[in-house]
């Protein structure tokens, strides 16, 4: 019952996760992680890398 447990909440988390980057992709932010990606200052380069 205890391995049920921690597999369920495991996969509450995973699933969260993935719902929240899914969510954070459909509005359009380039950088998930970026403070500024939902306030349209985000440049899309996060991290310093030149593309």
């Amino acid at each position: 019952m205890t391995d049920f447990i921690i597999i369920l909440v495991v996969l509450l988390i995973v699933g969260g996760a993935g719902f929240y980057i899914w969510r954070a992709r459909k509005r359009g932010q380039k950088c998930i992680g970026c403070p500024y990606a939902g306030k349209g200052g985000c440049s899309g380069n996060c991290g310093g890398k030149e593309t």
